[in-house]
């Protein structure tokens, strides 16, 4: 468990994670209430940087409290304009947005 004043943070036991090599875009909140999302083709080891204080500036700043979701893309371009479509958003917006994706995913 994460103690005050510690970049240590519980690994996202309960969220399932993709399969190295799968590119996604992941939602994280932070410590200080915020939410940051990403791309990565390995989450497991994108969330352990942020964790340790080796991940994105903001991160090193601000480390995670837990990972709120992922969702799968084919390849980095389409991981990068969904990134780009949800870093637009406010804060309210950012979770429905990564949901209905991954609803829309599961429609076929």
């Amino acid at each position: 468990m994460a103690t005050a004043g510690t970049r240590e943070t519980p690994h996202p036991h309960d969220i399932a994670l993709p399969e190295s090599g799968q590119w996604c875009l992941y939602l994280i909140e932070c410590t200080n209430g915020a939410w940051y999302a990403g791309i990565t083709n390995c989450l497991a080891a994108r969330y352990a940087a942020h964790a340790t204080g080796r991940g994105a500036r903001y991160t090193r700043a601000n480390p995670p409290r837990r990972l709120l979701g992922w969702r799968p893309y084919p390849d980095r371009a389409s991981a990068s304009r969904a990134e780009a479509a949800i870093k637009k958003l406010d804060k309210a917006g950012k979770l429905p947005f990564l949901l209905a994706e991954a609803d829309a995913g599961k429609k076929s």
